[in-house]
């Protein structure tokens, strides 16, 4: 069959539409600069620690909110657009309140994720990182401890963190709700190194109000491979 003019026509419209949908996925793009990391394993990869529903509702549903209210954000606050993650997280006090809290959750969600990990890629603590646990806190039972007393004491709800302070030594902290320790006016700041989320959302399908025992028993999915490796990256940095 003969390609005519009503074929061209028609061909050219398309191709229109293609370019259209094209500029339009182009600008949705530049306006959703932070996008929602894969948890990288299966949901049901860290059962009976998290079951996989908690993970599910956490990761696809309460994470994935605050990323689509931090990318309205940055959209509707043409100053902000190219900063990183961590530069918002330093001026969120000198911007929108949508940015401290939201920031500051894809932050720390993100961190948390890959804070666990499967069975069988866990690892355990490295020769460097116990050195420092024992100076700093006089072993890993008690830093351990440390880490859950953050957590347990944190009232309402917020996260437990362990950094590496200015001074090169580790501590535990918690913050609340979306603060993090890389906010311009954190009360204690530091570079982090583990998280755990202390929102009841995190653990309240399988522990209910048993937040020590959730904290306890967070331990067995813990990535000391993770842990490792950030501890070496920060302790270079200092050096």
């Amino acid at each position: 069959m003969p390609f005519n003019r009503r074929d061209a026509l028609a061909l050219a419209a398309g191709s229109v539409a293609v370019a259209a949908v094209g500029h339009k996925a182009q600008a949705q793009a530049a306006a959703s600069p932070f996008t929602l990391p894969p948890l990288g394993y299966a949901l049901d990869a860290l059962a009976p620690t998290i079951d996989a529903e908690t993970m599910m509702l956490h990761h696809d549903k309460h994470h994935a909110g605050y990323l689509k209210a931090l990318n309205e954000a940055v959209a509707s606050t043409p100053s902000t657009a190219g900063d990183t993650l961590e530069a918002l997280m330093q001026k969120a006090a000198a911007l929108p309140p949508a940015f401290r809290k939201n920031a500051g959750q894809h932050y720390a969600h993100s961190f948390f994720w890959k804070a666990m990990a499967p069975a069988g890629q866990r690892g355990a603590p490295s020769d460097a990182l116990m050195a420092a646990v024992t100076r700093d806190f006089g072993g890993l039972d008690a830093m351990k401890s440390a880490f859950e007393k953050a957590g347990a004491t944190q009232f309402g709800s917020g996260w437990a963190w362990l950094i590496l302070g200015a001074d090169g030594k580790l501590a535990v902290t918690s913050t609340g709700n979306a603060d993090t320790p890389l906010m311009g006016d954190a009360a204690v700041k530091g570079q982090p190194l583990l998280v755990n989320d202390v929102w009841e959302h995190a653990y309240y399908l399988t522990y209910r109000n048993r937040r020590a025992e959730y904290l306890s028993k967070w331990w067995d999915v813990v990535s000391w491979n993770r842990l490792n490796a950030l501890h070496g990256e920060a302790v270079a940095r200092k050096a």
